[in-house]
């Protein structure tokens, strides 16, 4: 498969990134993927890590992972995310279990565009976290 054409950037006139994104992805693409956001159930429908943030995180991108497997991706692939979480208390666990997700799928540090919402709830309250993602095919 050809490799995408992605540039990550986080340009100046800009406050410097909060966390681990980049700013700005630039991509070259014949085809899109827009994923409906992920949360976290088994291939069974079965919540994973009721009341743990950074095990519903991991199972979360362990979706992400085989969909975007399922057509020919990976996450070097994904160029926007947002996440939902829920509760400010919240947090800072997510971004512990977002870190160590990201250290696995972007060892390079090459992380793409991401936006971070705290809502009140999600579909189902056991819930603590969906994930949205966009990838691009070259």
């Amino acid at each position: 498969m050809t490799q995408l054409q992605r540039s990550l950037s986080s340009p100046t006139g800009v406050h410097p990134p909060v966390g681990r994104y980049s700013h700005m992805a630039r991509v070259k693409a014949s085809e899109l993927l827009f994923l409906a956001g992920q949360v976290s159930l088994d291939e069974d429908g079965n919540l994973v890590g009721k009341g743990d943030m950074a095990t519903q995180t991991r199972q979360a991108y362990r979706n992400i992972g085989k969909i975007l497997e399922s057509a020919g991706a990976t996450f070097a692939n994904v160029v926007q995310v947002t996440t939902c979480i829920v509760g400010q208390e919240s947090v800072g666990p997510y971004m512990d279990g977002r870190s160590a997700v990201f250290d696995e799928v972007y060892p390079n540090g090459e992380n793409p565009p991401n936006t971070l919402l705290v809502v009140n709830g999600l579909v189902d309250e056991g819930m603590l976290i969906e994930v949205v993602v966009i990838a691009a095919l070259p």
